[in-house]
């Protein structure tokens, strides 16, 4: 089971007091059993000695089905659907304004034989497309190389990030800046994609059932089949959605976290005098249905506040780790430097437990954590977000260990941020996306150092 006890046992309370970025070189938290980070030639990528990287997918190459490999690659997760198959399932979190990036080879012409059925908003008259969506790479995971890649959805909004699911499929969720389109569709639902390995675009089907808002994250419980949804605004609520069936997203509740004895609590922490959440502390959570989620008004935030739902600060990575979520909330925190939260559900639809487990303060080690997963090796791993370059001089992927130690895994050489972590089933490859300048990779070394 991982706790707060276990990751914080040998050390002091994580992320508090650390020095600047120079002195934090030497703190006794840092750890680095792969080695120091080594400058890519390459200038991409920076690794341990020992590690690799190769590029499976590169913004504006050809794919198998003709298109163009969208740009911004966000959320991804991996798939096994044969020995020594992989698909990644990625996000694309394009809007109109980067038609340049999108998947069309000619941005004011679509291939002739284009299927406006498999878009969902295909723009009025059905000119241009919208251009968010999702591609499906397959990779050889013994050979270490794509095999194929091709757009798996198409006409959504800012796909950033979702969820995947234990059947397969990967919950893609619409992060739009404005939710109702001046191109004839709502933006901000969820849609299935399926992880296949048979290029073709797949017929979007929002699920409505999981609200319309500006969707960052997803994850399972994989006890209960419940659903825990983030939302990616600086007063956004954290959702959870219990299915009428198991396994079933298209009919059921869904509801916004509250706190018993304090309703409409403000967690972002963002006033230097606060103190409140403190760290480890714990908090009862509790649950409120909500009504109109398709939010016509895209209000849905502020009435669920109003009746009671916990204020977060930018909530974007959610996963599944041991008995309970983290929770990354990428601007929290007096500094605006990012919390982590982590969610014990009770299994039942009583009580859960919430705790601030960190919260960085000063320095630049784990600033802004955006997506993350669980590590093959124990505790989770961490993509950085560079909102701001005078918190760090370059976006990080960071691992906090079970022991409460923190590991750099790897810096970007772009100044832009890391996405869609994730392993590979027999924690072999590492997949991450650098989303500036649009580039998939896959990481291998010596990982049982750790």
């Amino acid at each position: 089971m991982l706790t707060r006890r276990s990751f914080l046992s040998t050390t002091s309370l994580a992320f508090l007091g650390l020095q600047r970025y120079a002195n934090a070189q030497v703190s006794p938290r840092l750890i680095a059993p792969f080695g120091p980070l080594v400058p890519d030639a390459a200038g991409i990528i920076d690794l341990p000695q020992g590690f690799t990287y190769r590029v499976l997918a590169k913004r504006g190459t050809l794919m198998a089905d003709g298109f163009k490999t969208p740009g911004k690659p966000d959320g991804m997760a991996a798939f096994v659907v044969a020995q020594d198959q992989l698909v990644l399932v990625c996000n694309h979190e394009l809007s109109q304004k980067y038609s340049a990036e999108g998947p069309f080879p000619d941005n004011s012409q679509l291939p002739a034989d284009f299927d406006f059925q498999k878009s969902y908003n295909p723009g009025l008259g059905g000119k241009m497309p919208q251009l968010g969506g999702t591609t499906n790479i397959v990779f050889d995971s013994k050979n270490g190389k794509t095999l194929s890649q091709f757009l798996s959805l198409t006409g959504t909004d800012r796909n950033c990030a979702g969820g995947a699911m234990p059947w397969g499929s990967w919950i893609t969720c619409e992060e739009p800046e404005e939710l109702t389109s001046e191109r004839g569709k709502q933006h901000g639902w969820c849609f299935e994609v399926k992880a296949t390995s048979s290029p073709g675009i797949q017929t979007p089907v929002p699920l409505k059932a999981l609200g319309r808002f500006r969707h960052e994250a997803v994850a399972l419980d994989p006890r209960t089949g419940w659903l825990y949804l983030t939302e990616d605004r600086t007063d956004g609520l954290l959702y959870r959605f219990l299915p009428e069936k198991k396994g079933d997203l298209t009919r059921g509740k869904l509801q916004a976290l509250t706190l018993r004895g304090k309703p409409a609590a403000d967690l972002r922490n963002y006033s230097p005098e606060s103190t409140w959440p403190a760290l480890a502390e714990k908090l009862h959570a509790t649950w409120i249905d909500l009504e109109e989620i398709e939010s016509p008004n895209d209000d849905l935030r502020h009435r669920g506040h109003a009746a009671g739902a916990a204020r977060f600060a930018r909530g974007e990575g959610i996963h599944w780790v041991g008995d309970a979520f983290f929770i990354c909330c990428t601007d929290g925190g007096p500094s605006h430097r990012g919390q982590i939260f982590r969610l014990q559900p009770s299994g039942t639809e009583s009580d859960d437990q919430l705790e601030l487990f960190l919260q960085p303060e000063i320095g630049d080690l784990l600033t802004n954590g955006d997506n993350l997963c669980p590590a093959p090796w124990g505790g989770i791993v961490i993509c950085e977000d560079l909102i701001d370059a005078s918190f760090s001089p370059a976006a990080h992927v960071r691992c906090v260990t079970p022991a409460g130690k923190i590991i750099t895994l790897a810096r970007n050489r772009f100044a832009g941020e890391f996405a869609g972590a994730c392993f590979s089933p027999d924690g072999k490859w590492f997949f991450v996306n650098l989303m500036n300048p649009g580039l998939t990779l896959a990481i291998t070394g010596p990982w049982e150092k750790a």
